[in-house]
């Protein structure tokens, strides 16, 4: 790989002459020396060596390690709401499923795993749909959680949980660096820091004459009957909005609300976005779900933003605090850019 924090390779460019474009140099990063102590979502955690097994569990801590060249390192995951990234279709098969939603915690240690890393608190945490940190700590298993899902944000039984601070991709950056320093491979770490900051700044600039004057709902799904779970300000889909100078119309601290479509529809959004994904755990997961509805229904049918066609399609993880958000980010620009809105 090219960027596995290799000083020979640069040496030989230098030697050459040759120079890489300008933001693609990686910063190095020094050689990581065990045992690692950090704190972790309020815990301390002590790595005493490179994990070799690892089981990850939620889409996004898996795409990470993927794309810290840590394929190998993975013996099972689970949690997962749509397609890999692209480019890790062929490692990503080669990596068991433990579950498409939540595993069990007999089926995590069945994978024989010295780490485990999480994307929600709600799966590992204090009260852990899987387990507690502690019982994989009891074992001497130490446990990595996204901080996405825990700083400035607090999490509670049966919801979403509530930020108290808004979501920045600078928490996706500390877990990409953290990570990257428990495998050894910290100068990776900083070429994919540095290429996600560069897309973002690239994205940001496609739609900076917005400024305010368009807003946006975002919708991940809905259960039967029930009204949508929409994007409060504080997470990723606030992030998106801000990056891309869009008012969100649901103002709350609330992660994930649910918002009735009476209440949607007086808000007015300029546009809707609604999530794509692959996972079946509410009745309106899937796009063609959504879209039926918002066809059908006697309030969401009349609201502007449908009968203008502005429904724009995001894949749901870029609705996470992940990676993909900003996937999220230059989606959205560019359904705006081509759309009536961007005139």
């Amino acid at each position: 790989m090219l960027f596995r924090g290799s000083r020979l390779f640069y040496a030989v460019l230098a030697a050459s002459g040759l120079t890489l474009a300008a933001g693609a140099m990686p910063a190095f990063a020094e050689q990581t020396h065990y045992p690692l102590t950090l704190n972790n979502c309020g815990r301390s955690i002590t790595i005493q060596h490179a994990p070799s097994r690892t089981v990850s569990i939620g889409q996004s801590s898996t795409e990470i390690l993927y794309t810290l060249g840590l394929a190998d390192k993975v013996v099972g995951t689970a949690v997962w709401v749509g397609p890999v990234l692209k480019g890790y279709e062929e490692v990503n098969a080669r990596v068991p499923r433990l579950a498409d939603n939540d595993p069990s915690f007999e089926s995590v240690l069945a994978r024989k795993p010295d780490m485990v890393t999480v994307q929600f608190q709600w799966h590992v945490g204090p009260q852990g749909a899987v387990a507690k940190p502690e019982q994989f700590q009891e074992l001497g298993i130490p446990v990595y959680i996204s901080p996405s899902d825990c700083v400035g944000k607090e999490n509670a039984a049966g919801s979403d949980g509530v930020r108290h601070d808004r979501f920045t991709m600078d928490l996706i950056y500390q877990e990409i660096r953290e990570l990257a320093a428990i495998y050894d491979v910290s100068d990776r770490g900083e070429q994919v820091v540095a290429d996600l900051k560069a897309r973002e700044a690239a994205a940001r600039a496609k739609l900076a004459s917005a400024k305010g004057r368009l807003s946006a709902v975002f919708w991940f799904s809905s259960q039967k009957d029930a009204d949508p779970y929409v994007a409060g300000r504080n997470g990723a889909p606030g992030y998106i909005m801000e990056a891309l100078g869009l008012r969100n119309v649901v103002e709350t601290d609330d992660e994930w609300p649910t918002v009735g479509w009476e209440t949607l529809a007086k808000a007015n959004p300029s546009m809707i976005v609604a999530a794509s994904m692959d996972r079946r755990r509410y009745p309106l997961d899937s796009i063609e779900a959504k879209r039926d509805f918002l066809k059908k229904d006697a309030v969401a049918s009349l609201m502007p933003a449908v009968k203008a066609g502005r429904v724009f399609e995001m894949d749901a993880q870029s609705m996470n605090p992940t990676i993909r958000t900003i996937d999220g980010i230059e989606t959205l620009a560019s359904a705006i850019a081509a759309s009536d809105l961007g005139q």
